[in-house]
């Protein structure tokens, strides 16, 4: 388990990446998280250090492919910053970024809290503290060069990739009546079209909001209101390029699109 210091001087170490452009091979070894815990503790100093304030969430790796895009085996969280949201249908700084993908998500506005507990919430207790569902779009990236070979611990400490978001407007369709896990959102780059599924998304994105409110719960964080979850991608990551337009039809639940520049 790393230290006070070492957690401090992990994120010093990220932040710096973080503003500069720039990329790093690993940590050095006595800043290197080993462990989740480890990894989490420096994302929330990350938090304190960021221009922004938290806007919400996001999880990586809910699906197979998104998996095998990191090298992980499970799901990783990390905080999404007000101050690295893209406006609906605006356009994306491609500078710096190695990873250069493109993800189609669902994400949920939270309508009210949810503290930590003993007991985990269920999924439809974190549905019903939801106040809207969105069309969204992540574009994550890495401080990590090697990203695929960093680790788990380390990708936690670089906020799970997070990177740059877009949030559509809220759906003004009656989503919870509907089964999220058969919506087959259509994707729209460079003239060609692909089909997600939110199947994908850990088998069902309301399950993988779930998840996420118990991961925090479990780190002793509570999902305030306001804050946005977005659930991780239903297709596998798309490779953008500046001068792409990125789009996404999710048919009733409404649209998001983003251009590369």
């Amino acid at each position: 388990m790393l230290d006070k210091d070492q957690i401090a001087a992990a994120s010093r170490v990220l932040v710096q990446h973080w503003r500069d452009g720039t990329k790093i091979d690993a940590l050095e070894r006595n800043l290197r998280p080993q462990s989740r815990a480890d990894g989490y503790a420096i994302q929330a100093v990350l938090e304190n250090q960021s221009p922004g304030k938290l806007f919400g969430w996001k999880i990586a790796a809910t699906s197979e492919a998104g998996q095998k895009h990191i090298n992980v085996a499970g799901p990783l969280a990390g905080r999404i910053m007000s101050d690295s949201v893209i406006a609906d249908g605006g356009t994306a700084s491609m500078k710096g970024n190695e990873m250069r993908v493109g993800e189609p998500e669902f994400a949920f506005r939270m309508g009210r809290d949810l503290p930590p507990r003993a007991a985990p919430h269920t999924v439809d207790e974190v549905l019903a503290a939801v106040d809207t569902l969105h069309p969204a779009i992540e574009i994550p990236d890495s401080r990590f060069a090697d990203f695929a070979s960093a680790g788990e611990a380390q990708l936690i400490a670089d906020q799970a990739c997070a990177h740059l978001f877009v949030l559509g407007a809220p759906t003004i369709a009656n989503w919870r009546a509907m089964d999220l896990v058969e919506e087959q959102p259509r994707i729209t780059l460079r003239g060609q079209h692909y089909l997600g599924h939110g199947k994908n998304v850990l088998g069902d994105p309301r399950i993988a909001l779930a998840w996420l409110a118990n991961e925090l719960r479990g780190l002793g964080i509570t999902l305030r209101a306001g804050e946005v979850v977005t659930t991780g991608t239903c297709h596998p990551p798309l490779t953008i390029q500046a001068g792409d337009h990125f789009a996404v039809d999710f048919g009733v639940l409404g649209k998001v699109s983003v251009a590369f520049a």
